[in-house]
C-alpha cells in the first residue's frame, strides 16, 4: 500500500482482514472472540481513517488491534461473562468459517494451547513476529517499546513455548 495515500476502509478490510483475524485468534485463542475483535478493529479503523496521516499504516493498524484486544481484556475483568455450553451450536449445525479453518490449519491445538499459557506481553510479540510476520522495528512501533525489549520478549516467549511443547522422554 502506498505510504503517501490514505486507503479506503474497503481496501483495509480486503487486504488486512485475514491478518487481523489471525493475530486476534492467536491473542484470544477463541474464534468467536477473534471475530468480535476483528469487527471492533475494523470499526475503529473506519472511524480513524478520517484523521489518519500517511505514514506507517501497518504500525497504526497493529496498534489499533493491540489496543482493542487490551480494552476487551480490561472490560472482561470488570464484567465477567458466563460461557454458553458448546452443544448449543449442534442444534443449528453451523460449520466453521473459512477464517477458523485457516487459523486452525496453521497452528495445531497443542501449539495454540501452549501459546495461550505464555504471558500476554511475550505472546503478542511472538505472534506479531512469527504469525503476522512483522519486523522487530514494526513490532516496536506497534507496542510502543524499544527494539531491544521486543527482541527480549520474542526470545523469552519462544523459550517458554519450547518448554511448554517439550514432552518428557
Amino acid at each position: 500500500m502506498a505510504e503517501d495515500r490514505v486507503p479506503t476502509w474497503e481496501d483495509v478490510a480486503r487486504r488486512y482482514g485475514r491478518k487481523i483475524y489471525s493475530f486476534a485468534y492467536r491473542l484470544t485463542g477463541n474464534p468467536d472472540d477473534a471475530s468480535d475483535l476483528v469487527q471492533e478493529v475494523l470499526l475503529r479503523v473506519r472511524k480513524g481513517l478520517a484523521n489518519y496521516t500517511p505514514g506507517s499504516f501497518e504500525g497504526w493498524l497493529w496498534r489499533i488491534t493491540r489496543n482493542a484486544f487490551l480494552d476487551d481484556v480490561r472490560k472482561k475483568k470488570r464484567r465477567p461473562t458466563t460461557v454458553l455450553p458448546d452443544d448449543d451450536r449442534a442444534v443449528v449445525g453451523a460449520s466453521p468459517s473459512p477464517d477458523e479453518v485457516l487459523a486452525s490449519v496453521r497452528l495445531s491445538d497443542d501449539v495454540q494451547a501452549a501459546l495461550l499459557k505464555v504471558p500476554m506481553e511475550f505472546r503478542e510479540c511472538v505472534v506479531l513476529c512469527d504469525v503476522v510476520g512483522l519486523s522487530y522495528e514494526e513490532i516496536s512501533n506497534t507496542i510502543d517499546a524499544p527494539v531491544g525489549t521486543v527482541r527480549s520478549r520474542i526470545h523469552r516467549g519462544r523459550k517458554q513455548l519450547r518448554g511448554l511443547l517439550t514432552w518428557p522422554m
